[in-house]
């Protein structure tokens, strides 16, 4: 299967998207975090520290995402609260423009608890489409929409904080 839902204890359920041969991509719910990006070979591409990856503690490294603000700027914790909170598979996503490349994705949603909306007094939905293509490209599209019944503006910082594996941290 192109897909895979994998229940794990603590909060640790996954999505695996499998491409040819042995690329594949893994999928956090707990943050709406890509953990793992394998290529064709079933070499890693992303760093993940092994100090932090039980929640409520936002994984290290990966691609966290940083909504609504890219580090300390603004008034709620360093990169906001997306990255700290369980995300949902969006089963009826908006549609996007068809991309023949695209051999496996999954749709995550994020919606304001109460405790964000206290933080953070603003409606959202933050959709993000993560999709894995023929040859072990791997693309993340964003799209986050004001959801204020009052048609309030809100501004908002955001980013993939990206931590690829490098041969050497020099």
């Amino acid at each position: 299967p192109f897909l895979e839902y994998i229940r794990a204890p603590g909060g640790l359920d996954k999505v695996v998207l499998r491409g040819r041969r042995s690329c594949s991509v893994e999928i956090r719910l707990f943050g709406g975090q890509v953990t793992s990006w394998k290529n064709d070979h079933g070499e890693e591409l992303l760093f993940v520290s092994s100090k932090a990856i039980k929640p409520p503690k936002p994984f290290r490294g990966g691609i966290p995402i940083c909504f609504p603000q890219f580090g300390t700027q603004g008034n709620l914790e360093q990169h906001g609260f997306a990255r700290n909170r369980l995300w949902a598979i969006d089963d009826n996503p908006p549609p996007l423009p068809v991309n023949p490349a695209i051999k496996a994705f999954v749709d995550l949603i994020l919606k304001p608890s109460e405790d964000d909306l206290k933080m953070w007094p603003h409606s959202f939905e933050f959709r993000l489409r993560i999709a894995l293509g023929a040859g072990g490209d791997l693309s993340l599209t964003s799209r986050i929409r004001n959801t204020n019944t009052d048609g309030r503006p809100f501004s908002y910082t955001f980013a993939f904080h990206t931590y690829f594996s490098v041969s050497d941290i020099r």
